[in-house]
């Protein structure tokens, strides 16, 4: 039995990442899930750094949990990924109002024998421009009774728990650990990705589902995902795994400028933007700078990007045959172009692919 991590330079997380690492390439499997790589980090205490330590936890400092993100994210950023979903399900149910969830979810989830994710993005990003909520909440007599469907649910066929936000008729909104077994629950085939397919991430329909009082973690109010602290799905979340998927391709590029001098300069002038940026992730992850989460999310995705598409240009034929590292992560980059995408960011990306910023 691994020994359980307690920091992030801790030599189990590396320990972990390498395992993580020879594992990544089962992913690409058609109808892959990353159970076992959840198992292993079950095993190396990972799903409790995130935990207040009134439930259990080890409640890192942002700037802990933003530096084991990053090694993780760079072995892999599929199993990465699931866990930063988990993770703000598990947060959501520890801070939020039922003392009923936290004592009778939350044991099973620390140890890794029961999945939960979030449904969330519909009440930050996705499906905002449409005129009716896509998930609709009505208050009955023994506690909600939720219509519609959330649209992108990490993990969804292998969720014991989903943390929906769903919207009342007034505008308000409410936070309720859906249990996936409830009459009325449907989860469909998820959507078939170009990268991090093995994250099952699709929708979860809910027809006329009747959800007991004492699944409700927050509201009804509105803005109900600026209550507490739990599912920071974008951010400075978003961008470490990007930087850690940088890390990677970029870590290729110098393992292969040793035989190949013309890698050398390439490969340092990289690893100097990323050592930047790193820096400038934990300075604002610790809050000792004003940068903008807006700005940090803009420059990783640039260079997450650009580090890929290097790794494949290095690789040579070799990485556009299926199964090597650089054509996945050419594919996995893609996905910080989607993935809660500020606007501003997404402009700016696009000015950048376009050739503007140079005119």
């Amino acid at each position: 039995m691994p020994r359980m991590i307690t920091a992030p330079d801790d030599p189990q997380l590396d320990e972990l990442c390498e395992q993580l690492a020879q594992l990544a390439p089962q992913l690409e499997n058609p109808g892959a899930w990353p159970a076992d790589q959840l198992d292993l980090c079950a095993k190396y205490g990972v799903f409790d750094w995130f935990l207040p330590r009134d439930v259990g936890g080890l409640e890192w400092s942002e700037g802990d949990v933003t530096r084991g993100y990053a090694k993780l994210s760079s072995a892999c950023l599929t199993t990465t990924f699931v866990i930063t979903q988990r993770a703000g399900a598990c947060r959501r149910i520890a801070v939020g109002d039922s003392e009923w969830a936290r004592e009778q979810l939350l044991p099973d989830l620390r140890t890794g024998h029961s999945f939960a994710t979030v449904g969330i993005s519909h009440l930050t990003t996705s499906r905002r421009h449409l005129g009716r909520p896509v998930l609709r909440a009505t208050e009955i007599e023994t506690g909600w009774l939720l219509d519609g469907y959330s649209p992108w649910v990490t993990g969804a066929p292998a969720a014991d728990t989903v943390v929906v936000g769903a919207t009342l008729s007034d505008g308000r909104e409410v936070l309720i650990a859906l249990p996936t077994n409830l009459p009325g629950v449907h989860v469909p085939q998820p959507a078939n990705l170009i990268g991090l397919n093995a994250s099952q991430t699709g929708p979860v329909e809910c027809e006329q589902v009747e959800v007991d009082a004492r699944y409700l973690l927050a509201g009804p109010q509105h803005d109900v995902m600026k209550s507490g602290s739990g599912a920071n799905t974008g951010g400075l979340q978003t961008s470490t795994l990007a930087v850690g998927l940088a890390d990677a391709a970029i870590g290729f590029i110098e393992g292969e400028s040793d035989p190949r001098r013309e890698l050398v300069g390439p490969a340092a002038t990289m690893r100097d933007e990323w050592q930047s940026l790193y820096d400038e992730l934990l300075a604002a992850a610790e809050g000792r700078t004003a940068c903008s989460a807006s700005e940090v999310r803009r420059r990783a995705n640039s260079l997450v990007l650009r580090a890929a598409q290097a790794a494949l240009a290095a690789a040579k034929g070799a990485g556009y045959i299926v199964g090597h590292p650089a054509g996945r992560w050419c594919r996995e980059a893609l996905f910080f172009l989607v993935w809660s995408c500020p606007q501003p960011v997404m402009e700016a990306n696009l000015c950048e692919l376009a050739g503007m910023n140079d005119l």
